[in-house]
């Protein structure tokens, strides 16, 4: 027996200007579509919800009664894979970017080229198949057994776990080493959860984001009067989480006189404040990280050979992306999981093809690039799975649609969108201070020295020191920016 013959795709046309659904039409049926019209926008969210469902809607932005974006949202509200395009003669920024918030596959502009949106068409109903062939979500992992925040099954991540569990017993120095973003932090967090010291303080410090002039003010705290800015007493880290853990992170970039300071709270457990006379006593367990080769530094005189020793007694190393790819689904698993939970995306699954592109990827910045990556693509998503359209350039190479901003291939070139108004670069520049904003905010240390700290470094590296340039970047004037070189 033959199979049966396919059936067109379903197109809904919804304008109350009857020479444009006529024209849309006439292109869409060039191409044997099947065509349904509506001329407002109350009949196309009632065919909508009446059915057959439409493989994709045209929907005008203008028309009298129910505008586009009310109905789109409605529409949407019926059918969440409902694949919109909306229509418009005015090509404002406002336009671009409510079309895309409210979950929009694209715009098109009045008048119509028909290749270019015929080739629109053809984009859309490629999304349309892959969201259908996604199928049900099926979870890989259960996210409430990963608290820890660190996931993966890899023969290599199976070490870390066992480790992490036979140093929570006691009180044993550990030096975790690994390349940046690969979880060193979450290994030091855990390490605290599980020992005698869970109900004490954990404090983390980043010794690279903090001039060398204010660490050890940062670390040890400061008598008033001690040094210009003084003025009052101030507590350090190490005073702060007696009895807990204190974990410094890129320990690396620490320089020298502070390290002394350091081997002397592991020698001695104690401390003293900048300024200050007296020694005080501190019951503190240190756990320390590095993205750098410690061992190198020590012969070549940057990092004390006698304080590595005092740290390194038990190392974890945390290996990178690229050498535990089969970890890659429960780490996405993972993410949309959290993502959900949060009410930050709706998404709740990734395609196959687009998790094959994503298990490719070399990751060079390992989990926290691939966080980054799947909370852009569940962002601009317009139905409830991850396709490979969704995935930013660098990361799907020439996998799938060559799109980079908007949802579709060249989109708003095709279509006449307006060049100065991409909302999908937006959107990805909010994800991504979004997803920064919620880093940080888990670290416990105030958020806008380190920023600025990093803004200001990696604008310097850029430009070469270039000060008036990097001064004209920042928005400063070289002399505020020579003061926060100096730290002060």
């Amino acid at each position: 027996m033959s199979d049966p013959v396919a059936k067109p795709p379903l197109i809904l046309v919804v304008d109350d200007d009857a020479e444009i659904r006529y024209s849309l039409t006439r292109v869409l049926s060039s191409r044997k579509y099947q065509v349904i019209e509506a001329p407002s926008g109350e009949q196309g969210v009632a065919m909508v919800k009446k059915g057959p469902p439409p493989d994709l809607v045209f929907l005008d932005v203008r028309m009298g009664g129910m505008g586009g974006i009310e109905a789109l949202q409605h529409m949407r509200s019926a059918n969440p894979k409902l694949l919109i395009v909306l229509m418009t003669a005015f090509g404002t920024a406002q336009t671009a970017i409510e079309a895309m918030k409210y979950g929009a596959f694209d715009y098109v502009m009045k008048p119509f080229d028909p290749a270019k949106v015929l080739s629109l068409v053809d984009n859309a109903l490629k999304a349309h198949a892959d969201l259908r062939a996604v199928g049900d979500y099926k979870p890989t992992i259960n996210a409430e057994d990963y608290r820890e925040g660190i996931v993966g099954s890899s023969t290599s991540m199976q070490e870390v776990f066992k480790t992490i569990g036979q140093v929570t017993a006691s009180d044993v120095t550990v030096m975790i080493t690994g390349e940046s973003g690969t979880g060193k932090e979450l290994v030091a967090r855990s390490i605290w959860k599980h020992s005698h010291r869970a109900t004490k303080p954990f404090v983390a410090v980043n010794c690279a984001a903090i001039p060398d002039n204010l660490i050890e003010s940062e670390l040890f705290g400061h008598e008033k009067g001690s040094f210009t800015g003084a003025t009052a007493q101030r507590i350090g880290k190490f005073e702060l989480c007696d009895a807990g853990t204190i974990f410094l992170d890129e320990i690396g970039d620490m320089a020298l006189a502070t390290q002394t300071k350091i081997l002397r709270v592991l020698q001695a457990g104690e401390i003293q404040r900048v300024g200050g006379t007296e020694t005080i006593k501190v019951d503190v367990r240190i756990l320390a990280a590095t993205n750098k080769d410690l061992e190198e530094m020590v012969k070549v005189k940057l990092f004390r050979e006698d304080l590595y020793y005092r740290l390194n007694v038990v190392r974890i190393r945390m290996p990178p992306l690229r050498e535990r790819g089969d970890d890659v689904p429960q780490i996405v698993d993972f993410c949309l999981q959290n993502l959900v939970k949060q009410k930050k995306a709706r998404v709740t699954k990734v395609s196959p093809e687009a998790m094959t592109v994503l298990t490719r990827h070399t990751w060079p910045g390992n989990v926290r690039e691939l966080e980054n990556v799947i909370y852009r693509s569940a962002v601009i998503a317009q139905g409830d799975a991850i396709l490979v359209k969704d995935l930013p350039a660098e990361i799907r190479g020439g996998a799938g649609e060559t799109s980079a901003t908007l949802p579709i291939s060249g989109s708003s070139e095709s279509v006449g969108a307006p060049a100065e108004a991409p909302p999908r670069a937006a959107l990805t520049l909010e994800a991504a201070f979004d997803f920064l904003f919620a880093e940080l905010a888990t670290s416990g240390e105030p958020m806008l020295p380190r920023v600025e700290q990093a803004f200001v470094s990696r604008a310097l590296a850029a430009e070469k020191s270039d000060d008036a340039k990097v001064a004209k970047q920042l928005g400063l004037t070289k002399a505020a920016l020579q003061k926060r070189r100096r730290g002060s």
